[in-house]
C-alpha cells in the first residue's frame, strides 16, 4: 500500500490497523515480517481508505468549529461538578468501590483517569457528549478502582455494569476530534487549574 505508517511493535500476536488523527497506526508483534504487515495492509485497503477519509472529514468539521470561550468553558466545568459526582455515586454503588474524590479539568488527551490513589479525573467536555458517554467514561475509570489495568478482568467488569459499552465509547472516538477542538489553539493542554469535589 502507498503512504505513510507508523508501525508499533509489542508482545501482541497479531497485526492490528489504527487510524488516529488522520494517521494510519500498525500494531504488530516483534516478530511479524515486513511481508507480512503488507499483507495485511493490501487485505485492508479499503477498510484504511475508508476511514481515513472519515479521518480527514472530521479533522475539516472540527476546524469550523468556533472554540469555547473562558466564560463557557467555566460553565461546563460548573456543570461537570453538578452532574459527574452524581452519576459516580450511581456506579461506585453498583460496583462496591469507593473514590478519594473527583477533580473536573479540560484536557486535549484524557476523557478520564484514575489516580492510585483512588482519585477520579474528568474531562469537562463530556458535558458536550450524550449521557450514555458520560456514563461509559465513569464506569471505565470507577473499574479501574477494582482493575488498575486493561484485563479482561477489567473488561468483564465494565461490561456486566454498562453493556453498551462499546457502543457509547465508540461514539467518543469518533466525535473526539470535534469535541477537542473546542478547546480552541490558546487553552493550555494540560488543562485548567483542576476543580475539586471531595467525596464523602
Amino acid at each position: 500500500m502507498n503512504g505513510t505508517y507508523t508501525v508499533i511493535r509489542s508482545s501482541r500476536r497479531t497485526i492490528g490497523l489504527e487510524i488516529r488523527d488522520g494517521r494510519l497506526i500498525v500494531r504488530a508483534p516483534r516478530s511479524a515480517s515486513q511481508r507480512e504487515i503488507d499483507r495485511v495492509l493490501s487485505e485492508k485497503r479499503a477498510w484504511i481508505l475508508k476511514h481515513l477519509e472519515a479521518s480527514r472529514i472530521r479533522a475539516e468539521k472540527a476546524a469550523a468549529v468556533p472554540p469555547l470561550t473562558p466564560a463557557e468553558l467555566h460553565a461546563l466545568a460548573e456543570e461537570a461538578l453538578r452532574v459527574i459526582p452524581e452519576r459516580v455515586r450511581h456506579y461506585a454503588g453498583l460496583l462496591g468501590v469507593r473514590p478519594t474524590g473527583i477533580t473536573i479539568r479540560n484536557q486535549r488527551t484524557r476523557w478520564g483517569s484514575c489516580s492510585s490513589k483512588g482519585r477520579l479525573n474528568f474531562n469537562c467536555l463530556l458535558m458536550l457528549t450524550p449521557p450514555e458517554v458520560l456514563d461509559s467514561v465513569v464506569v471505565h475509570e470507577l473499574c479501574h478502582l477494582k482493575e488498575m489495568n486493561h484485563s479482561a478482568a477489567f473488561y468483564r467488569e465494565v461490561y456486566r455494569i454498562f453493556p453498551e459499552y462499546d457502543r457509547w465509547h465508540g461514539w467518543l472516538r469518533e466525535h473526539q476530534t470535534e469535541l477537542l477542538a473546542r478547546l480552541g489553539s490558546s487553552a493550555d493542554a494540560a488543562g485548567d487549574p483542576p476543580r475539586p469535589f471531595p467525596c464523602p
